[in-house]
């Protein structure tokens, strides 16, 4: 399923919504690393982890899918929201050299076409990062937030989906310890959460942060799409038949 772009609103305008995004932020920026230059695609919903990237990106450009719907990002000056297909984006190949994806693999109905898709509009040796709800997780499991919703995934999947799609994981990175509850004690313990749960292990995280590069050659070739219009074939005119003649005599 997926979610209504005013319910994400909603969720990172509550504490707990704050909280997760300064989290994953940290995370996102510490591997997207020095971006000077670069052309940055944000697909599913990633404006709320974007805004490092605008004084500093040569082009910046949130792709967000139809089902979802769009907002108008950033509040001040020009938007950078496209509305669009994520499966067909209006790019052209090598188009951009980082993509940040969040709300969107996970609500995507076919990952392999996705995945090629990303591939397409990648630069040579573009950066793909890459945050999923974790499977198993309680974030996962919680209807209360977007983590909730979609399909989650364990690090072997997203692993074997990166790879099979021609993109090397090169760095992973658990998030969210924190339970999914809008409490403000445990909200007010957040730090204690993520220093404990990391030192527990990765089982109480909900969510996986990766980052990938993609390799030169893709592993699978794009799907051959279906037309979605119907090609009527030319007609080309007739001659009328001609009347018979007249029988020169009657029955």
């Amino acid at each position: 399923m997926t979610p209504d772009v005013s319910r994400l609103i909603g969720f990172y305008k509550s504490p707990l919504g704050k909280i997760a995004r300064a989290l994953l932020r940290e995370e996102i920026t510490r591997m997207a690393g020095n971006v000077r230059g670069l052309r940055v695609l944000g697909l599913g919903f990633a404006t709320p982890y974007l805004r490092f990237t605008l004084e500093r990106a040569e082009r910046v450009l949130a792709f967000m899918p139809g089902r979802q719907g769009a907002s108008s990002w950033p509040r001040e000056g020009p938007s950078h929201t496209v509305l669009c297909d994520p499966l067909e984006m209006p790019l052209t190949d090598s188009a951009v050299d980082l993509i940040i994806a969040v709300h969107a693999v996970e609500h995507i109905a076919d990952a392999d076409e996705l995945m090629r898709e990303i591939w397409r509009v990648s630069a040579p040796n573009a950066r793909l990062i890459v945050v999923v709800p974790k499977r198993r997780g309680m974030w996962s499991a919680a209807d209360s937030t977007p983590f909730g919703d979609g399909h989650p995934y364990s690090r072997g999947q997203l692993e074997k989906l990166l790879r099979d799609h021609s993109f090397v994981p090169e760095q992973w990175r658990d998030a969210l310890y924190l339970p999914p509850s809008q409490r403000a004690l445990l909200l007010k313990s957040t730090r204690f959460f993520e220093r404990a749960g990391r030192l527990f292990g990765p089982t109480l995280a909900g969510a996986l942060v990766v980052l990938a590069r993609k390799e030169l050659f893709p592993a699978v070739p794009r799907r051959k799409k279906a037309e979605r219009y119907v090609r009527v074939p030319a007609l080309s005119p007739q001659a009328a038949m001609e009347a018979l003649p007249e029988r020169s005599g009657r029955a």
